[in-house]
C-alpha cells in the first residue's frame, strides 16, 4: 500500500511541474497547452467564417460550460485525479502479471522502433481508434456508463468546444481499456504521441464545429460534422436502440460494423436524448449526476 500511496504522491508533484512547463515554454510544437488552445482558435474561426447553422450564435448556448470543460478535462483532470489513477492502476496491473512471473512487456507482439516511423504511427493511431470506438459503444450500451456518457449528449447546439465535455470517469474508462491494447506495441517516445494527440484533437474539434463538411469520399474514412451530429440526434432510428455512428476520429468502423446513419442533411435536428430537459444544466450538478440515487 505505502508504494501506491508514493506513485499516487509523486504523480501529484510530477504532473504539477509538467503542467507549470507547458505553460512557461511556449516554443515546444508538441506543447499540448497552447496546442489546445491553437487548434481551438482555428477551428472557431472556420465555424465563424463558413457557418453551417446561419442562425447559431458565435457564443453558442453553453460556449462558457463546454470552454471551462475543455480546460478542465485538458489539464486540471489530470491533475487532480486521472495521471495518479492511471499510474497507480498500471503499478497494480503489473504487480498483478507478476504473480504468474508475467510482465506487460510479456504480451508485446512487435516493437515500433523496428519499424518506419510513418508505419507505426499509423499502426498505432489504428488500434487506438479502433479499442476507443468499441468504448464509445459501450458508453452507450452499458447503463451506468449511459449516465456518465450523458453529459456529453446534454450539448443542445454543437460547437468545436462540445467536443471536450465529457464527464471525468469518462477518460478512466477509455484509458483503463486502452492500456492493455497500447502496452503490446512498444517503442512509443513523446513525440510520437504528440503527432496522434494533435490530429485526434483537430477532428475531434471538427467533428463538433458549426461546419457542414463531409470530406467528400474521405467521410468513409475520416469522422466528419455531417456525420456527428446524428450521433448527437435526440430521436435514434426506429431500428436503433443504443445509438449510431460512434467513430471518433475514423468513421470506417461504422461502416465496416453497419452503425452508419447519415440519412440526410441533419444542419436543424435537435440534439439530446430523452428526457434532456431535466438533465442538470450546470457543471458540478452534471458531474454528480451519475452518483445520486434514483427513486
Amino acid at each position: 500500500m505505502e508504494k501506491y500511496i508514493d506513485i499516487i504522491s509523486k504523480s501529484y508533484s510530477g504532473y504539477w511541474n509538467y503542467l507549470k512547463h507547458q505553460i512557461i515554454q511556449v516554443n515546444n510544437w508538441d506543447n499540448f497547452f497552447y496546442g489546445l488552445i491553437i487548434i481551438s482558435l482555428l477551428v472557431w474561426v472556420l465555424e465563424i467564417i463558413f457557418p453551417w447553422r446561419k442562425n447559431q450564435s458565435i457564443f453558442r448556448k453553453d460556449f462558457w460550460l463546454d470552454t471551462f470543460y475543455m480546460f478542465f478535462n485538458f489539464f486540471l483532470l489530470n491533475l487532480i485525479v486521472l495521471i495518479a489513477l492511471s499510474n497507480a492502476a498500471a503499478e497494480f496491473f503489473n504487480d498483478f502479471l507478476s504473480v504468474f512471473g508475467l510482465k506487460v512487456s510479456s504480451f508485446q507482439l512487435f516493437d515500433v522502433d523496428d519499424m518506419p516511423r510513418i508505419l507505426g504511427l499509423v499502426i498505432f493511431f489504428i488500434i487506438s481508434d479502433f479499442v476507443q470506438w468499441n468504448t464509445h459503444r459501450l458508453l452507450h450500451r452499458v447503463p451506468w456508463l449511459w449516465n456518465f456518457h450523458k453529459v456529453h449528449h446534454s450539448v443542445k447546439e454543437m460547437g468545436f468546444a462540445a467536443h471536450l465535455r465529457y464527464h471525468w470517469m469518462e477518460p478512466v474508462v477509455y484509458k483503463s481499456l486502452l492500456y492493455i491494447p497500447i502496452a503490446v506495441i512498444g517503442g512509443f517516445d513523446a513525440q510520437d504521441v504528440a503527432i496522434v494527440h494533435f490530429f485526434a484533437l483537430s477532428i475531434g474539434h471538427l467533428n463538433h464545429a458549426n461546419l457542414g463538411w463531409d470530406y467528400g469520399f474521405l467521410k468513409y474514412i475520416f469522422n466528419n460534422p455531417k456525420m456527428h451530429i446524428w450521433h448527437h440526434a435526440k430521436t435514434l432510428p426506429k431500428n436503433v436502440r443504443y445509438g449510431i455512428n460512434y467513430g471518433l476520429t475514423l468513421s470506417i468502423w461504422d461502416y465496416i460494423f453497419k452503425t452508419n446513419y447519415v440519412p440526410y442533411d441533419g444542419k436543424d435536428i435537435e440534439l439530446g436524448f430523452e428526457n434532456d430537459i431535466d438533465f442538470p444544466k450546470n457543471f458540478w450538478s452534471q458531474e454528480l449526476y451519475p452518483f445520486k440515487l434514483k427513486k
